[in-house]
């Protein structure tokens, strides 16, 4: 487990092959719950290349000074990205 934010990440490797490759993170939070913003691409094993690029946002609680994963929002495609920035645009401009 991660003792810091910047030691967080959603990276993982399998077989020795970066199945989910991270592209980028915004800490959107910090303290003893922390929010981040992920952007990456999971590898195709069939085409043997990365996909289209998602998103995901990451809860974390630290408890006994490691963060530990609490629940998680995948953002299925740019589409449902883009929705999201309507939404919230509209609403913070009201």
């Amino acid at each position: 487990m991660a003792e810091t934010i910047d030691e967080l990440t959603i990276s993982y490797t399998e077989d020795g092959v970066e199945t989910t490759k991270e592209l980028d993170k915004v800490v959107l939070s910090k303290g003893a719950w922390s929010t981040i913003l992920y952007r990456y691409q999971d590898w195709d094993r069939a085409k043997e290349e990365y996909g289209k690029d998602k998103y995901t946002i990451r809860r974390y609680q630290k408890r006994n000074g490691e963060y530990q994963q609490k629940s998680k929002f995948n953002i299925s495609s740019s589409d449902q990205a883009k929705a999201i920035i309507d939404a919230l645009q509209k609403w913070i401009n009201d």
